[in-house]
């Protein structure tokens, strides 16, 4: 099934797997209000709705080009006109990271100043060779308003975070890796991400649910509460009625084997 939002696209497949697609691709994806307004409302519906896993993807050679400059250009915006802007973001990319669907990004091309805040919110962040990193809010007289002080210094730590607007320093390839931009460097990220949807869609439902919510809240408590916390949601998720047959599974060794590939 497609259906088609003003800026998103979205197509569903039977073993629910969802496919969210940027579709700016004229202006390199970039974000403006009623694009992350999409956001929100589907993020906010997609597990509901019966999503397993969701690839991330775009339209065109970028991936996200960060916030429409034209856009907040022409607005001319108030203060508090641009704070509630920021608001709806970090609705969208929360919506993202603690809606308990896993999120696998298809990077490729520009992945800049608001599109890495939004690829930073995805919970697996798959890139090709051609695919770039920056932060260039520094150059633009800009200051990151979606999450990058959260999410993008949790990736990459503060100090490079820091570099990255001071220079407008850009990162590609192996070094991206390195330093925790993305998870996976592949030939070709579509591909790659839909291969790691429909294995994160296999999971029990409620396993993932945990896994792509409760870790990052966890991250956000102290020790000792992460901890109680981390308990609780493992006595719910370990003794789930559907993972029964998995472990019996495990039991009589006829699940598959834990082995590098």
């Amino acid at each position: 099934m497609k259906q088609d939002v003003q800026n998103l696209r979205i197509e569903t497949e039977e073993n629910g797997v969802w496919t969210v697609t940027l579709n700016r691709p004229t202006k390199r994806n970039a974000l403006d209000s009623h694009t992350v307004e999409e956001m929100v409302e589907v993020f906010s519906k997609s597990g509901r709705l019966g999503a397993k896993a969701i690839v991330l993807a775009a339209e065109g050679d970028h991936f996200c080009a960060g916030l429409d400059l034209i856009e907040h250009h022409d607005a001319d915006r108030r203060p508090e006109d641009f704070m509630h802007l920021c608001l709806r973001w970090h609705e969208a990319f929360n919506k993202m990271e603690y809606g308990g669907v896993p999120i696998i990004a298809a990077l490729k091309g520009a992945v800049v100043g608001g599109g890495l805040e939004l690829a930073s919110a995805a919970h697996i962040r798959v890139a090709d060779h051609g695919t770039y990193f920056a932060l260039p809010e520094g150059q633009r007289g800009l200051f990151t308003g979606g999450g990058a002080t959260i999410r993008v210094a949790d990736l990459v730590g503060k100090a490079r975070m820091v570099d990255m607007m001071l220079t407008g320093r850009v990162y590609k390839g192996q070094e991206a890796i390195d330093v925790g931009l993305a998870q996976y460097l592949v030939e070709d990220s579509m591909a790659t991400a839909r291969t790691l949807a429909a294995k994160s869609a296999d999971n029990l439902p409620l396993t993932n649910f945990a896994i792509c919510s409760a870790i990052s809240h966890m991250q956000n408590m102290s020790a000792l509460d992460a901890a109680y916390a981390e308990s609780v949601v493992a006595g719910i998720v370990n003794t789930q009625e559907p993972a029964r047959a998995r472990l019996k599974a495990f039991a009589d060794k006829t699940a598959a084997r834990v082995r590098p590939e």
